[in-house]
């Protein structure tokens, strides 16, 4: 019998959306508290105020929900989509919570002059606090409309209910759409309020539109080209930028000559400090303009580490704190000393991990346009109000003379939290005197934007007799300490991260430093479980406590056919598991891989996976995600690595930097395990970590290599 908390097993409700709410990506205040402008969809009841940008904590319920006169409901959040499913999600929250029909909401998101500041779209942080936060506004609005309708009718609001749309008196049949209370004079001050802290909101076993399989509102655009991303603004009179880069990482700019591009037709050239770029009537134009001025340009090149020494580098710089450097973090229980002298045998390992880019479909792009001293960029980015700072900074202004707007941009996975782009185009606009779009290449999104960090992990372990580990010791240089903590039950551990001296750029990426963490956590289980000869699976579950980390480990064995595949298979494939947890949700994995040691090759065969993030807020939308997070993971696996030697990137373009393509894509089966019990957590990271070591321990378990790198080279079958 199927467990009914595993989803999906029936094909789950779904909504039509007839027609996407547009927004006008020029919309001002104005327009929006008056509904002027002809085209505009989004409008709000005459002069309700919107309040400036705040934490959700200090905002009116105005600063979240806005109710026209014809009925029409505007939700306003600081989040960000980039293909992650956000914008419907936050749809359905309020549409949950207002009891009305999901296409009569329009969710204007990320224009810092009209939502509220919810931070960044970062950490999987929408659902557990951006959600919450949107339900409380749309709650608060709710019991404002019923409060209003008992005033006029009389009656006792505890008695009214909502739906579609309409507060409505089931004893008499009176009906009022949210749009005729809207029209009424105390609409304004009430919506005028704070939202209480003691809101109540819609439990999950009364969800109707949570819970459900709701369709991305503007999912006809993007899939017909309509939608627009940052790289598609365009404003009256623009120009096109270029932006001159250094020939190496650290290269100084000493002598340049503006004369050679100024004296091209339509061209603006400018340098400021370091800082040196050309816009022009098209693109083109623009770029032949900074490749006259790359020729005019003289730079001083420092020397810089190159890839083949990274490893040795980090080590050595690895900040120990001695002297006065860097304190690492560090976890500790029990005694580690004790422990390992005390334990019957002692193993230890080192594992490296890659700098790999987090290569979006869309590079960064900005649209700047000044007029009367205020600033306005469109660009796609993960964090608006840390971009206006950054901005306003710039260009030495007050914050509220700045408006960054954010369209559903092309892929971030994280690579998109800075803003240069943004301030580029502004420089470039400043001195244009005409709005600048500047989109970076491929080739400078390669180079110029931040790695996911690369990482030298050691760890080393003391077991007794009967394999139990007494000691557990682990140090990640480099990448970070998110799930740093090992999740097994084990008496005497340090877990420490130290940081060091990174030869490239680095900044997050998906699920940050857990990657890495639980590549070597899962990777040394596994070594120990063969050098005490107990079955992978079983290791795991005989230290591990966690309920929750059991359930996910035992399902994905369950539905993959663990024990079956273990004991049948061919002599030139392996089958390898891995669990983890990461941001408040759980995921386990079981994959089958095929090897051919002559031409050094491994072939991913399949994976099932298994993910659980508490309460499932939209099931379609889950799957997609984790789906997701699992081929863009088998990149950072199997393929994936950035190449540099002398401070350049040697493989800087598509052509040479390796992503998954159709043909590298397994088998998949996911099974989302719904805990309705718990509150919901966030799946578009923690879904990455558990497939790189499940195949590292495949692989092993094919052909009795163990490989101890990501990406996990096949080359090294050949050597061994």
């Amino acid at each position: 019998m199927r467990n009914p908390a595993i989803i999906p097993d029936n094909e789950p409700e779904r909504y039509e959306l007839r027609e996407a709410p547009r927004y006008d990506f020029a919309l001002t205040r104005r327009d929006l508290l008056s509904a002027a402008g002809a085209g505009i969809l989004i409008t709000v009841h005459r002069s309700t105020a919107i309040a400036q940008s705040t934490r959700p904590a200090q905002q009116s319920v105005a600063a979240r929900v806005h109710i026209a006169s014809d009925g029409r409901i505007t939700v306003m959040t600081g989040k960000v989509e980039i293909g992650q499913g956000s914008r419907t999600q936050l749809t359905q929250a309020a549409a949950e919570e207002l009891r009305a029909p999901v296409e009569s909401i329009a969710l204007i998101m990320a224009d810092t002059e009209l939502t509220p500041d919810d931070g960044g779209t970062a950490g999987s942080r929408t659902t557990p606090s951006t959600v919450p936060a949107v339900r409380k506004g749309a709650a608060a609005a709710r019991q404002i409309l019923i409060d209003l309708a008992a005033r006029q009718w009389e009656a006792d609001a505890g008695a009214l209910r909502t739906e579609d749309g309409a507060v409505i008196d089931p004893a008499s049949g009176r009906k009022l759409t949210y749009g005729e209370l809207a029209r009424s004079a105390d609409f304004d001050p009430a919506f005028a309020q704070a939202v209480p802290d003691d809101v109540e909101v819609t439990a999950t076993k009364d969800w109707k539109v949570l819970g459900t399989s709701v369709p991305r509102p503007d999912g006809r655009d993007v899939v017909t080209g309509a939608h627009r991303y940052p790289s598609d603004i365009v404003r009256p009179n623009m120009l096109y930028g270029r932006v001159l880069r250094p020939p190496s990482y650290g290269a100084t700019l000493n002598e340049l000559d503006l004369a050679p591009a100024q004296a091209l037709a339509g061209v603006v050239a400018v340098r400021d400090g370091d800082f040196a770029g050309c816009a022009a009537p098209t693109s083109y134009g623009a770029g032949k303009a900074v490749e006259a001025l790359a020729k005019a340009a003289r730079w001083e090149r420092p020397p810089q580490p190159s890839g083949s020494t990274l490893f040795e580098h980090l080590k050595r710089h690895a900040a120990t704190g001695e002297g006065g450097g860097r304190t690492p973090r560090v976890n500790e229980s029990g005694s580690i000393e004790e422990g390992l002298a005390a334990a019957g045998r002692t193993l230890r390992a080192s594992y490296e991990v890659a700098y790999i880019q987090h290569a979006p479909m869309e590079p960064r792009a900005a649209v700047a346009e000044w007029e009367d001293g205020r600033l306005t960029v469109w660009t796609g980015t993960q964090q608006p109000m840390n971009v206006r700072r950054e901005l306003a900074a710039a260009f030495h202004l007050p914050e509220e003379r700045v408006r960054v707007i954010v369209p559903d941009t092309g892929g971030g996975f994280g690579g998109k939290h800075s803003g240069e782009s943004a301030v580029e185009a502004a420089r470039l606009a400043k001195a244009a005197g005409r709005p600048v779009s500047l989109r970076w290449t491929r080739e400078e999104e390669f180079t110029w934007a931040y790695f996911r960090p690369a990482a030298l992990i050691e760890t080393g372990a003391g077991i007794v007799e009967d394999g139990q580990l007494l000691a557990w010791e682990f140090t990640n240089i480099n990448s970070g300490a998110s799930a740093l903590r090992s999740p097994y039950d084990i008496p005497h551990t340090r877990e420490q991260f130290l940081q060091s001296d990174s030869p490239l750029r680095q900044g997050s990426y998906r699920v940050l430093a857990a990657t890495a963490n639980n590549f070597a956590r899962e990777s040394f289980m596994d070594e120990l479980a063969a050098a005490c000869m107990r079955d992978p699976l079983e290791y795991r579950l005989a230290h591990l406590k966690d309920e929750r980390m059991r359930a996910v480990l035992e399902a994905a064995a369950a539905r993959f056919g663990w024990d079956e595949r273990k004991k049948s298979r061919p002599s030139n494939r392996g089958v390898g598991l891995a669990c983890g947890t990461e941001k408040g949700s759980y995921v386990a994995a079981c994959v089958e891989v095929e090897v051919d040691r002559q031409e050094g090759a491994i072939r991913l065969l399949e994976v099932c996976q298994t993910f659980e993030c508490g309460a499932i807020q939209n099931p379609e939308n889950l799957k997609a995600q984790v789906t997701g997070c699992i081929i863009m993971t088998i990149g950072g696996a199997l393929l994936e690595e950035i190449r540099f030697e002398g401070g350049r990137i040697l493989n800087a373009r598509f052509s040479r930097y390796r992503v998954p393509r159709f043909k590298d894509v397994p088998a998949m089966e996911i099974v989302l395990l719904n805990r309705p019990d718990l509150p919901s957590a966030g799946a578009g990271e923690t879904p990455m970590i558990a497939v790189p070591p499940a195949v590292a321990n495949a692989v092993f378990d094919a052909a009795s290599v163990r490989i101890r790198s990501m990406p996990i080279r096949g080359a090294a079958l050949r050597q061994a």
